[in-house]
C-alpha cells in the first residue's frame, strides 16, 4: 500500500527549530523525487522544498532558502525537512509528497501521492 506518513510538527516559538519526517511505508518512492509543501489557512498549498533520489537536484522556495534543509535517508525510506529560524508566517500544515519520476517539480499537480499533513505553529 502506498502511504506517506509525516511526523514532527508542533508548536514552537519564533526563532526555534523543528524537524519534520516523512516515511514512505510502502517503499514505493525510494528512487523518486520527493518534496514538501505547506498550506496556511485560507491560502493555496505552496511549494517548500524538493529533492531527487540521490540529492543531485534540490530546490527551495525563496521564502525558506537558507533556513530550511531537505534531506533523505533512502535506507530508511524517509525524507526530512529541518526548519530553523522559524517565523510566524511559517505556520501551516506541512505535507510530504512523492512523484513517480526522479525529477524535482514545484507544482502540486506534478506529485502523485501525498501524506496526511502535520501542523506547524510558530508563535511570535
Amino acid at each position: 500500500q502506498v502511504q506517506l506518513v509525516e511526523s514532527g510538527g508542533g508548536l514552537v516559538q519564533a526563532g526555534g527549530s523543528l524537524r519534520l519526517s516523512c516515511a514512505d511505508t510502502g517503499r514505493t518512492f525510494s528512487r523518486s523525487a520527493m518534496g514538501w509543501f505547506r498550506q496556511a489557512p485560507g491560502k493555496e498549498r505552496e511549494f517548500v522544498a524538493a529533492m531527487t533520489w540521490r540529492g543531485g537536484s534540490i530546490l527551495y522556495a525563496a521564502s525558506v532558502k537558507g533556513r530550511f534543509t531537505i534531506s533523505r535517508d533512502n535506507a530508511k525510506n524517509t525524507v526530512y525537512l529541518q526548519m530553523n529560524g522559524l517565523k510566524p508566517e511559517d505556520t501551516a500544515v506541512y505535507y510530504c509528497a512523492a512523484r513517480l519520476h526522479n525529477i524535482v517539480e514545484v507544482t502540486t499537480k506534478a506529485y502523485d501521492v501525498w501524506g496526511q499533513g502535520t501542523q506547524v505553529t510558530v508563535s511570535s
